[in-house]
């Protein structure tokens, strides 16, 4: 069994997530200790216990300690991803973005499709907007052979939640392939989406993406973003993504999300300017996509390699569990490479 202390590195829920995510495709199983020791309510919160248990019924897994406020957890991967369809409500406005990013390694290596629905907050600070988990992850997960596909069925906002993501995931029949993204390209156009709920006679949506798009164009790149203005989630809420792809086929994207006293024209110059810094930086991935990435190289067979805009406690997280379970990892300035395990389809 692999032990993980949960007060190292970022000492947050990450380390929960990932490392369920590898327990169960390294079919290795795990103690975590000190769950979320440096936040400042320690132990699994609700959306944790979901995003843990979510991964559990994928692959038949038998758990000690999930559970609201539990500082150590135990799991016991079993031998199959079998796919199919699965509900899961986190009950709460936790993040469902980060509920589906969490499932979606297992989903790659299962022995069929799996599908979705995923209850919880939709947008929101410190997740991942599923705008960005569609046009700049998805993607890529799709070149190294696994088909994603996520829908917004019903936006959901703090404090409420009650948002609904659609997940479908083809997997990649002879396991992930690793990716080459060394050489950044230029970028001469990007698109988004501006999307609010129950404030469209605060036109919200259209401020958000022109103050972006002019932040935007007096960087040098022109984006075109669409404006939505919806009613169907159960409170007032709103969520802006822009995505750009270069010239040799990288992507990079960022996002923000509404809160109160936060003005729309902050929203789009904020996300505006992330983009510009990133593109700016020379790197071939946002600074989003530079620790998401590590979980799928993990995995994969052969040597991924990206080039990041920034160093962040998640990209150190994430390598560092990476080796953990046994993959090797190299940081040399911007470039990350890390040696994937070549885990097959899990059947």
């Amino acid at each position: 069994m692999i032990e993980i202390d949960g007060s190292q590195q970022s000492g947050s829920g990450t380390i929960v997530r990932f490392a369920v995510v590898l327990s169960a495709l390294c079919r290795a199983p795990v103690r975590l200790v000190n769950a979320r020791a440096r936040r400042r309510r320690p132990g699994l919160r609700p959306q944790h216990v979901a995003a843990v248990g979510a991964c559990a019924e994928l692959c038949g897994a038998h758990t000690e300690g999930l559970r609201v406020d539990s500082r150590e957890l135990v799991f016991r991967p079993g031998r199959r991803i079998p796919g199919g369809r699965y509900e899961w409500d986190i009950g709460t406005a936790g993040s469902a973005s980060m509920l589906a990013l969490g499932v979606l390694p297992l989903a790659c290596l299962a022995e069929a499709t799996v599908s979705a629905r995923i209850a919880g907050g939709v947008f929101q600070d410190f997740s991942p907007s599923p705008f960005h988990l569609r046009h700049v992850l998805g993607p890529l997960v799709a070149r190294m052979g696994a088909g994603v596909e996520l829908e917004v069925v019903r936006p959901g906002y703090v404090p409420a939640g009650a948002g609904v993501l659609a997940l479908r995931v083809q997997p990649a029949s002879q396991g992930l392939a690793a990716l080459d993204l060394l050489d950044p390209g230029s970028v001469r156009e990007a698109r988004g989406i501006a999307l609010s709920s129950h404030l469209a006679e605060r036109r919200v949506s259209e401020r958000m993406a022109h103050a972006c798009e002019e932040t935007l164009a007096a960087g040098g790149l022109r984006c075109d973003i669409e404006r939505v203005d919806e009613a169907t989630a159960s409170g007032a809420g709103a969520g802006l993504a822009v995505w750009a792809e270069t010239s040799t086929g990288c992507l990079l994207g960022a996002d923000g999300a509404g809160a109160p006293r936060r003005s729309s024209e902050a929203i789009g110059r904020r996300v505006a300017r992330a983009l510009l810094e990133d593109v700016a930086s020379g790197a071939s991935v946002d600074r989003h996509l530079a620790d998401q990435l590590v979980l799928f190289a993990c995995v994969a067979r052969g040597t991924t390699r990206w080039r990041v805009p920034a160093d962040s406690e998640h990209l150190r997280t994430n390598l560092w569990l990476a080796e953990r379970f046994g993959a090797r990892t190299r940081r040399e300035g911007a470039l990350v490479e890390v040696e994937g395990l070549g885990v097959r389809p899990l059947a």
